[in-house]
This record gives structure tokens, C-alpha cells and sequence, in this order.
């Protein structure tokens, strides 16, 4: 049987952990700036789905960054949009059913 995107649930990005809260609290802004240009590098100039951005965004900064999870890399990219860095379709509050791309 084959699996159909369609026919999933979509389920919200959770909410930030009161740890990932703190840790964030504590990064200067060459560290942020340092995620964000992480997190920029995996979008495109075409669309791509946010949980894909996200996971390659994981892996290039899990080694420095362990203490954050998907859903800090997708509160990124919510706020990288909001500046007009991406350029975003669908809600941004569900990875999985939202896209990301470089705002053209």
C-alpha cells in the first residue's frame, strides 16, 4: 500500500521548550546570525518543504547547537520570513504542509 500525503493529519509545531527558551536567551548574535545563515543555506530559490529545510538545517549545526530541536529551526525560519529573508506559502506553524524559498 502506498502512503498518500493527503491523507495525513496535519499536527502543529510544538512549542519551544522552557530549556530551548533559556538557551537561546544565552547565544550572542554572531551565534544567532551563525543558525540563520546555516538555516538560509538550505533553502532555494525554488520552494521546499520547511521540515526539509529544518532537518538539513539540524544536521549542519547538531554538533554545536545539540540543545535545540526541530521546532527552534522552524521558529527560525518563521522569523526569517517575518524579515523578508524567505519567502513562505502555507502556515508556518505546520513544518510538514509549509514551503520556504529565497525571496526573489
Amino acid at each position: 500500500m502506498s502512503y498518500i500525503m493527503r491523507d495525513e493529519v496535519p499536527v502543529p509545531n510544538g512549542p519551544l521548550s522552557d530549556a530551548e527558551v533559556a538557551s537561546f536567551a544565552r547565544l550572542t548574535q554572531k551565534e544567532i546570525e551563525e543558525i540563520d545563515a546555516a538555516v538560509l543555506s538550505c533553502a532555494f530559490a525554488r520552494w521546499r518543504k520547511v521540515a526539509a529545510v529544518v532537518g538539513f538545517a539540524m544536521d549542519k549545526l547538531a554538533a554545536k547547537f545539540p540543545q535545540f530541536s526541530d521546532v527552534f529551526y522552524a521558529e527560525r525560519i518563521r522569523v526569517l520570513a517575518e524579515q523578508g529573508r524567505l519567502e513562505s506559502q502555507g502556515d508556518l506553524s505546520y513544518m510538514r504542509f509549509s514551503e520556504v524559498r529565497f525571496t526573489p
